[in-house]
């Protein structure tokens, strides 16, 4: 019988990736705002971590898992022939997908073609993903809002990929919608956008980020009560005994 070593191993069924992110940081995560978290990322120097221009399909939607990504180069047609059809980059994206992962494609921030419709989507959420996020266009967009996926794009359009992209690689490092993203990045998304946490700041970044939410809460209870924002916002000195006491009476905040 022939031997199979490791790599061909993982030319068959793929390799084991990075490591699921587990349910309590995943659930400590679901709670905090992308503007909490973008916040903190910038207290720490990272001012670049937002993917810009991208919206969800279905407002409201929540998004928290760990990126698996897939790269779209500019269409040249002898390369589309080659790359397109069949098995593609794309498809294989989708069934690489595992739980908790969640697909992030880099178009380039063109929005001018799909990058991707209903029936992969759907194929993403049968592998058990977390959701999408793409700086180019969706196709399918009303059918794919009602999916029960967190799908974050550019902007909706009926065009196939094939109109500017090529599939290309996937599991590399991308830029999506301006932000350096590499697999096994967090993904946090919400209305206002998605932040890409590095999982090696996570622990810390949702401590400070919980307690700064607290704060926040003690603020604008304060300013709804008529109190001016001077020394209050953010928490000055004078403010911080009563926020001390607001916060023992208010544990779950």
């Amino acid at each position: 019988m022939p031997s199979a070593d490791a790599a061909l191993r993982a030319d068959a069924w793929g390799t084991a990736g990075p490591p699921a992110l587990d349910e309590a940081t995943a659930g400590a995560l679901r709670s905090l705002s992308t503007a909490t978290l973008s916040s903190q990322l910038r207290k720490r120097g990272l001012q670049h971590m937002t993917i810009d221009g991208v919206h969800p399909a279905a407002p409201g939607a929540k998004l928290v898992g760990t990126a698996h990504t897939l790269r779209y180069l500019p269409l040249r047609e002898d390369q589309f022939e080659r790359r397109g059809g069949g098995m593609n980059a794309q498809k294989r994206a989708v069934e690489e997908l595992r739980p908790g992962q969640v697909l992030v494609m880099d178009a380039r921030r063109d929005p001018s073609s799909g990058t991707i419709g209903d029936i992969l989507a759907l194929r993403a959420k049968m592998r058990g993903a977390a959701g999408i996020v793409t700086d180019g266009g969706l196709r399918d967009s009303a059918a794919v809002a009602t999916l029960g996926l967190p799908v974050f794009h550019a902007a909706a359009h009926p065009a196939v990929l094939g109109r500017r992209h090529v599939p290309w690689e996937t599991g590399v490092p991308v830029a999506c919608g301006g932000a350096l993203v590499q697999p096994g990045d967090i993904l946090v998304g919400d209305d206002d956008g998605v932040v890409v946490v590095p999982p090696d700041l996570a622990e810390g970044l949702i401590e400070d980020a919980r307690e700064q939410e607290a704060q926040e809460r003690f603020i604008a209870e304060r300013v709804a009560a008529g109190d001016p924002i001077d020394g209050l916002y953010p928490l000055g000195p004078a403010w911080r005994a009563p926020y001390q006491h607001w916060r023992a009476a208010h544990p779950d905040h």
